[in-house]
């Protein structure tokens, strides 16, 4: 029985809460108290009368988002890029990281995680500005050579059929680092004797890889895919962003909703349209999370997030 109370357990774990107190302010200052703006998406906005006192104009903002066309552009190019992402980031992780505990020595496997872990620090400006060196049709790297072999060069900002590729690619590269030290984390965390035991009984490398290594990787597989579920009509507007800029004839495979909102904002100043194209991405993300917690609930409760 707790004879102290709550204030007595505030005095107990002050040291532990005052840790916490930044999280809180954070998420409050950041995540919460915006959320009163979600009313935007129902209000023909005026700046003299701010955000609530604005005219209700109904769902006049999404009849407009969803009438211009745009909305099943830009949805189904967030929803399969992220898709792509999730599949071949967390395929080339486990690869990774099950390839660096197997096969490198430790001397080795902490040089090779750091080369893989450096990209995951390079700012998505900095990015954008080594592919823009790289496919630039006039003097990008890629182009000299392809002149120096005698081949046509690859106008890439100009062709939006090179973007889906290019930009799964480059997303793989700078998430692989993170990612392979969350996998490696958890192999090594393994019990050592499963191995041992293993290969007493024969099993080879692969055979140890497949039937010990993946399967207990599952649980952490399942809960960062989960995690990323609850972003998949999310895109990463700093990558997509620095990557095509303001490129128009690059928006059919380019475009996702972060990009779309931001120059409904900057280019057009319709913040009710902007507000409701923002609060529909996240009504989807919302019933997305929803829907994959319930099938993991389905395969394993245990593995679920609540």
């Amino acid at each position: 029985m707790n004879r102290g109370g709550f204030w007595s357990d505030v005095s107990k774990y002050r040291v532990l809460l005052l840790m916490l107190l930044p999280a809180v302010l954070f998420f409050l200052l950041f995540a919460y108290i915006p959320m009163a703006g979600i009313v935007l998406a129902f209000k023909q906005f005026n700046y003299n009368g701010g955000i609530f006192g604005s005219p209700w104009n109904g769902l006049d903002n999404f009849r407009f988002f969803f009438e211009s066309g745009d909305a099943w552009r830009v949805t189904r190019n967030t929803a399969l890029y992220n898709i792509a992402f999730i599949i071949v980031n967390n395929v080339l992780q486990i690869a990774a990281a099950i390839l660096l505990f197997e096969a490198a020595r430790p001397f080795f496997r902490k040089i090779f995680q750091t080369m893989l872990f450096l990209p995951y620090f390079i700012s998505w400006v900095v990015v954008g500005a080594i592919a823009y060196n790289l496919f630039n049709y006039d003097y990008g790297m890629l182009n000299s050579v392809l002149g120096w072999l005698g081949m046509e060069p690859i106008d890439v900002y100009n062709t939006a059929s090179y973007w889906p590729l290019l930009l799964i690619l480059i997303s793989a590269w700078k998430a692989l680092g993170y990612g392979t030290v969350m996998y490696l984390a958890a192999i090594t965390g393994l019990d050592r004797e499963m191995y041992e035991a293993a290969e007493i009984d024969g099993a080879n490398i692969f055979q140890r890889i497949i039937h010990i290594t993946i399967p207990n990787l599952m649980p952490t597989l399942i809960i960062l895919v989960l995690l990323a579920i609850g972003n998949i009509f999310r895109g990463d507007f700093g990558m997509f962003y620095n990557m095509v800029g303001t490129n128009g004839i690059l928006f059919s495979t380019t475009d996702v909703i972060d990009t779309y909102v931001f120059r409904a904002l900057t280019a057009n100043n319709d913040i009710g349209m902007s507000a409701a194209a923002g609060f529909y991405q996240s009504i989807l993300g919302f019933i997305t999370i929803l829907v994959a917690n319930w099938a993991v609930r389905r395969y394993d409760k245990d593995r679920a997030l609540f």
